[in-house]
C-alpha cells in the first residue's frame, strides 16, 4: 500500500556509503505453481505487463538443499518494465508441499502480497466483481474463486485547509485482489507522481507496474525486526509507528481497532543505496511490515517454498559470502549453505527471526 508516512521519514535519514556491502530491496516475489496451472498463470501475469525473461530447473536433491523441498523444480523469472528489482518468479513444483495461503485475507501471520500501481484500478475491480459473481452463480464453471476489497480512497499529503478545484488533491484508490495462487494490492495515484516507483507497462491490459511494495504481516516482538536493518542492512524508514489509518485503509486491512484488543504498528524498509532525499525519486521494491498486537491466525507454514501461491521474497546482494556470514551468525534459523539456484546464481536461504523464509542471491 502507498505509505506517505514512510516516504516522508526517508528525508531525514543519511545516505549509505557507495562502497558499503549492498543489498537490494525486493528482487523477486515468488509464486508456487504446478504444471497444470503454469501456462494459465503466465497468461494471467501477462495481462498485468509481465513477460518471461529467463527459465531454469533444479533436481529434487538440489531444491531440497536450497529451499527445503524434496521436489524437482522449474522456475520462470518474469519482469514488467523494470528489470533490476520487483520481478516475479514462478516456481513450478512437481510435488507441492501444501495448497498455500489460498483465499486467506491479508490480515494473517505469514501473509505476503505484492502492491502495484495501476492507471485504471476500477477496471481491475470490475473484473474482480464479475469473477466473484460468476463463481458464486455457476459453482466452478467460470473460473477461480476470488476474494477482493473494492477500491477505497485514501488521502496523500492533502493541504489543510483544502480548497477543491483550486489546490491539488493528492490521493490514491486502493483495492485488494486475492485468488488461490495470487495476492495483490493495487492503487491508482491522483494529483501526484513518483516516476521511479511504479513504472507502468502501457501495453498491458490492466496498465500495471512492477511491485512497488511487498507486504508482510507479523505478530512477533518488536526486537525481532531489527534483523532486517542490523543484519541484512536494509534501511528502516518507519519504525514501530502506530498506523493512524483512515476508514478506507481499515477496510483494506480489515482492522478491528484497539477497542477490540487489536493494535497495528508499521515498519518500512528500503534498499540502502536507492533511498533519496527527494521523495519524487523514491524507487520501487520496498517492504512494508505490519506488526499486529492481537490474535491472528498463523499461516507461516503455507507461505514458504513448496507452497502454492505467494511463497517467497528474494533479494540480491553484492557479496554472497559476506551475507552468508552475517546471517549464519545471527538469530536466523535453518540457514542453508551457498548453492547455485535454478538460474545458476549463488544463493542461500534462511528463516528470519520473525518466521519468514527468505532467499538471497548474488548479482
Amino acid at each position: 500500500m502507498e505509505n506517505p508516512q514512510s516516504n516522508m521519514a526517508n528525508e531525514s535519514l543519511p545516505t549509505v556509503e557507495e562502497d558499503a556491502p549492498s543489498i537490494s530491496g525486493l528482487y523477486e516475489l515468488a509464486i508456487g505453481a504446478t504444471a497444470e496451472n503454469e501456462a494459465a498463470l503466465i497468461e494471467y501475469w501477462q495481462q498485468f505487463g509481465f513477460s518471461v525473461g529467463q527459465s531454469g530447473t533444479l533436481s529434487a536433491t538440489q531444491a531440497n538443499q536450497l529451499y527445503g523441498v524434496n521436489s524437482s523444480l522449474r522456475s520462470h523469472r518474469l519482469h514488467n518494465q523494470v528489470t533490476d528489482r520487483s520481478l516475479l518468479r514462478l516456481m513450478v513444483w512437481e510435488k507441492p508441499v501444501n495448497e498455500g495461503l489460498g483465499l486467506t485475507p491479508l490480515k494473517a501471520v505469514g501473509s505476503r502480497w505484492g502492491t502495484s500501481l495501476s492507471l485504471d484500478v476500477f477496471n481491475i475491480a470490475n473484473h474482480a466483481e464479475d469473477a466473484m459473481l460468476l463463481w458464486s452463480r455457476f459453482a466452478n464453471a467460470a473460473g477461480l474463486p476470488v476474494y477482493y476489497v473494492p477500491p477505497q480512497r485514501n488521502l496523500i499529503y492533502r493541504p489543510d485547509p483544502f480548497q477543491p478545484f483550486i489546490q491539488a488533491n493528492p490521493c490514491v484508490h486502493e483495492m485488494v485482489l486475492i485468488q488461490p495462487l495470487t495476492r495483490q494490492v493495487f492503487f491508482e495515484r491522483h494529483d501526484y507522481t513518483r516516476p521511479n516507483s511504479g513504472i507502468v507497462n502501457p501495453d498491458s491490459h490492466f496498465k500495471a507496474s512492477e511491485f512497488v511494495h511487498a507486504g508482510l504481516i507479523v505478530d512477533c516482538d518488536h526486537e525481532k525486526l531489527d534483523f532486517y536493518d542490523q543484519v541484512l542492512g536494509l534501511r528502516r524508514s518507519t519504525n514501530n509507528s502506530e498506523s493512524k489509518y483512515v476508514e478506507a485503509s481499515r477496510r483494506i486491512l480489515e482492522l478491528k481497532g484497539p477497542e477490540n484488543g487489536e493494535r497495528m504498528l508499521n515498519y518500512y524498509f528500503n534498499a540502502p543505496l536507492t533511498s533519496s532525499t527527494d521523495k519524487t525519486q523514491a524507487r520501487s521494491g520496498n517492504f512494508e511490515v505490519l506488526r499486529f498486537e492481537g490474535t491472528l491466525i498463523n499461516k507461516l507454514a503455507y507461505s514458504r517454498p513448496g507452497s502454492l501461491g505467494v511463497c517467497l521474497y528474494t533479494m540480491k546482494v553484492r557479496d554472497i559470502e559476506e551475507y552468508y556470514q552475517r546471517v549464519s551468525t545471527s538469530e536466523a534459523t535453518q540457514v542453508t549453505q551457498v548453492y547455485e539456484n535454478e538460474f545458476g546464481e549463488k544463493s542461500f536461504s534462511f528463516i528470519a527471526p520473525d518466521g519468514y523464509f527468505w532467499t538471497l542471491l548474488e548479482g
